[in-house]
């Protein structure tokens, strides 16, 4: 019995020393896939949850205190040296920054109204830039009232415009600071007895956003960065907007919305025909892109998407009418979720008195186009908008009480 064990145990250990010995079967391609994505899964998982945490952060609900400032001057025009020594006018201007509460992260954002009188015009506008859930700021507004009186028509105009940048500040900063005054050159050039006409207008705006462009080529800012623009020069019988991108200008006239601008998409039928004849290709990847990168097809800058983003802007002129209320202009930031209708209907009952925020400390009857551009914004962020947003609000209309001189 005692020998059956022995053999039975040296058995058992042979057994055991094969079973050590035979080698694990490889891995087969289906085992590598399942772990591959099991892996990718966690990854993703990982990089989502740091996103997240890092989005809550730069979300923070952070209220927005302005001061409430008021100057006004008056001075005769000569003093200036903007009109003929033998004209009076004068201007009021009133500038005002009001205390306002939104919902933003960056400590720049900016909520601004201004007010002109004279005796021939009345334009009072407020503004509104905001970073909202972007890193960076980068877009860019401008308004200049009474620009252009240097030029050889007596003819005065207001110029607001509005830039979105992409790819950095740098370009929308450049046209801050430079496209109106290249917009007055143009026109001192072309003005000699012309009919302001459309087409007139059209080879003004082509001429100036073509100059601009170069100086921003020559600048060496505009090869990998660029910048939409919509602006508006309005005069006392008609609204000229010339828009490059997929910022927007609506007026409202009558309580109706009239669009003044058209977006220039690269899935827009003429614009993808446009940059199909280029050689281009309109790619859709997280939306219609040039090449697969840029959601515009005109913008200024972007040189290493020509001949297929161009910086030619469309130009359209609409005639001034008794029943013209007010003029908006704004970028993508606000238009990717509000509708024209919308946004008119909201700054309408603003400046009709009918709708008014609780964080406005000042104490007037009628509310101001900064309140209503800051409404709008407002609005933008709380459905969700994650560009940044700028608004211009201009009112046309002379409020009451208002007596010319």
């Amino acid at each position: 019995m005692y020998f059956f064990y022995i053999l039975l145990l040296r058995h058992l250990l042979l057994l055991s020393k094969q079973m050590k010995m035979k080698p694990k079967p490889k891995p087969t391609s289906d085992h590598i896939s399942v772990q591959m994505a099991l892996d990718a899964e966690e990854l993703s998982q990982l990089i989502l949850t740091k996103t997240k945490n890092t989005r809550r952060k730069r979300l923070k609900v952070r209220r927005l205190k302005y001061t409430y400032r008021s100057k006004i001057h008056v001075e005769p025009q000569k003093e200036k040296q903007l009109l003929d020594e033998n004209q009076d006018d004068y201007h009021h201007s009133v500038e005002k920054k009001i205390s306002l509460s939104l919902t933003s992260s960056y400590e720049n954002d900016e909520v601004l109204s201004f007010r002109r009188e004279s005796p021939e015009s009345f334009t009072t506008y407020g503004s509104v830039s905001l970073i909202g859930r972007r890193r960076e700021m980068e877009d860019a507004v401008r308004a200049e009232l009474g620009f252009m009186k240097k030029s050889k028509t007596a003819v005065k105009y207001d110029f607001f415009g509005v830039y979105d940048g992409h790819g950095g500040p740098q370009v929308a900063t450049a046209c801050e600071e430079r496209l109106h005054g290249v917009l007055a050159e143009e026109r001192d050039d072309h003005v000699q007895g012309e009919d302001e006409g459309m087409d007139y207008w059209q080879r003004v705006m082509d001429a100036c956003f073509g100059k601009m462009d170069e100086e921003v080529r020559d600048n060496g800012l505009g090869r990998t960065v660029g910048s939409t623009a919509v602006v508006a020069v309005v005069g006392e019988e008609e609204v000229v907007v010339a828009n490059c991108g997929d910022c927007r200008a609506v007026m409202c006239s009558g309580g109706v919305a009239l669009v003044l601008s058209t977006d220039h998409k690269p899935g827009r039928p003429d614009e993808l025909n446009r940059i199909e004849s280029a050689g281009g290709r309109v790619i859709n990847w997280n939306g219609q892109r040039v090449l697969g990168v840029l959601a515009t097809s005109r913008s200024i800058g972007d040189h290493y998407l020509r001949p297929y983003v161009i910086s030619k802007p469309e130009v359209t002129i609409t005639k001034r009418t008794d029943k013209d209320e007010f003029l908006i202009l704004a970028s993508d930031g606000l238009w990717d979720v509000i509708p024209n209708e919308l946004a008119c209907r909201i700054v309408k009952r603003c400046l009709d008195g009918k709708m008014r925020r609780s964080s406005i400390q000042e104490v007037e009857n009628e509310c101001c186009p900064a309140e209503a551009a800051a409404l709008l914004a407002e609005l933008a962020l709380a459905r969700g908008s994650k560009d940044n947003i700028s608004v211009i609000v201009v009112e046309m209309r002379k409020p009451r009480g208002f007596v010319g001189s």
